[in-house]
């Protein structure tokens, strides 16, 4: 079971790092999100978001790997992707390149639902 956990945190892991790259600049976030970031406030926002993603990730993996962390990762991990997809649900219209994050997040509540499975059946073992 242990493989398992850790297998589900870093697949939620490395969903989370996927956003990393528009750090980088307004580009990268266009071609993330198919949306305009010439405004500059709103470029610096989208780029903190991307460093606050990256942590998330960071944790997740290494988590993955450090049983101790576990039980805090799937509760970031729900928090985030939860809240996501809550939002995108409830407001709606969104494009195609936030369908295609709405779908990874959908990917990633199966990923930690089945890591949560595993790390409860784990501690009940244990």
């Amino acid at each position: 079971m242990r493989h398992v956990v850790s297998t589900m945190l870093v697949f939620v892991g490395v969903i989370h790092l996927l956003p990393l790259p528009g750090v980088l600049g307004s580009e990268r976030l266009a071609a993330l999100y198919g949306l305009s970031f010439t405004e500059p406030n709103l470029a610096i926002l989208m780029r903190h978001r991307a460093v606050l993603f990256g942590l998330l990730g960071l944790f997740l993996v290494v988590a993955a790997f450090q049983p101790s962390l576990q039980t805090t990762a799937f509760t970031a991990g729900f928090v985030s992707v939860i809240s996501f997809l809550w939002l995108a649900w409830s407001v709606g219209g969104y494009n195609a390149q936030l369908a295609r994050v709405f779908m990874a997040d959908i990917a990633a509540l199966i990923f930690l639902l089945v890591g949560v499975a595993a790390h409860v059946s784990e501690r009940f073992r244990g």
